[in-house]
């Protein structure tokens, strides 16, 4: 998913009320990409990134029954991994690199940008009347953010049953068990599912920093209220936390090791250095290094102006 914003920040968090002095709880900033009403809840002011995640798009669930739905043009990224993530309806993915992959909930569409691509996200023509789903992104670390691009889809992921919760690990590792998917740093993303009333504990590496939301129903971690719009910092230290959860609720853990290295997002791009975000423009709009998608009918987004002070800013 694009967003055609220049500053993705969402306001600074604040603590949560009933929870231990150390959890911060942020609310969404609602953004709208094509027809669909989006909570934005990464980035940060005062954090860039949980680990390697250092975007999270929560939309729906939203009805697209004789509507167009998801239309994203082709557009480009550097120095990501894409995560798509359906829990209702489909998306059909193309890219640069020739990939054509229709996605339906459960499964996963893992795009790496490393130096440079672009790609476009539709609701194909005989798509279900309901769409629901997350977008995330990693930031590469800089050892591996000028990595050859690559696109892979997984069907099947690994799953754990945590107490009355049911979990599918789709980056990283949780709970013994590790996704197929490629990442590159030590991360976990999993989504958690409650077919009942449910309750468990949920072990966290202790050296990693993770942030857990909700996209359907109610539930608390370690005590503090969890509903949709909401997402929930824990920092390192934890060896777990406790999730109750009412019947039907769906929620995401996504963490890492802390990144250590500051990112500069601007639009698609995640950078380290003004020079590379405004490479990344140049090269976009002179229609060099991020090649050609095929097969959508529609034109290709333009960058949005790029402001060189503010990016020196947000460099800062």
């Amino acid at each position: 998913m694009s967003t055609v914003e220049s500053d993705l920040d969402v306001p600074a968090p604040a603590r949560a009320a009933g929870s231990s002095p150390d959890a911060e709880l942020t609310a969404a900033r609602m953004a709208r990409v094509g027809d669909l009403d989006v909570r934005r809840l990464l980035p940060l002011r005062q954090r860039r990134s949980v680990g390697a995640w250092c975007f999270v798009d929560h939309y729906g669930p939203a009805s697209v029954d004789g509507v167009a739905g998801m239309q994203v043009p082709p557009h480009p990224h550097i120095g990501l991994q894409t995560v798509t993530w359906l829990i209702e309806g489909t998306v059909l993915h193309r890219d640069s690199l020739g990939s054509e992959q229709l996605i339906r909930p459960g499964q996963l569409n893992l795009m790496t940008a490393g130096r440079g691509i672009a790609h476009s996200e539709e609701s194909p023509e005989d798509h279900d009347p309901s769409l629901h789903g997350v977008q995330l992104w990693l930031a590469l670390p800089d050892a591996h953010r000028q990595a050859a691009p690559d696109f892979a889809h997984h069907a099947d992921l690994p799953a754990v049953r945590l107490g009355g919760l049911d979990a599918v690990v789709f980056a990283g590792s949780l709970a013994g068990v590790t996704s197929p998917a490629r990442v590159f740093t030590a991360v976990v993303g999993a989504e958690l599912s409650a077919p009942a009333d449910a309750h468990g504990a949920v072990p966290l590496a202790p050296g990693h920093e993770h942030v857990i939301f909700s996209a359907s129903g109610t539930a608390a971690a370690d005590g503090t209220g969890l509903a949709p719009g909401s997402l929930l910092y824990l920092p390192p230290g934890r060896e777990s936390v406790r999730l109750d959860a009412r019947a039907g609720a769906r929620l995401f853990l996504l963490g890492g090791e802390p990144l250590g290295e500051t990112l500069l997002m601007w639009w698609n791009f995640v950078g380290r250095t003004p020079d590379d975000i405004a490479a990344a423009a140049r090269d976009w709009a002179a229609g060099a290094r991020f090649g050609r998608v095929t097969g959508y009918r529609g034109a290709p987004l333009p960058a949005p102006p790029l402001d060189p002070v503010r990016l020196a800013r947000k460099a800062r």
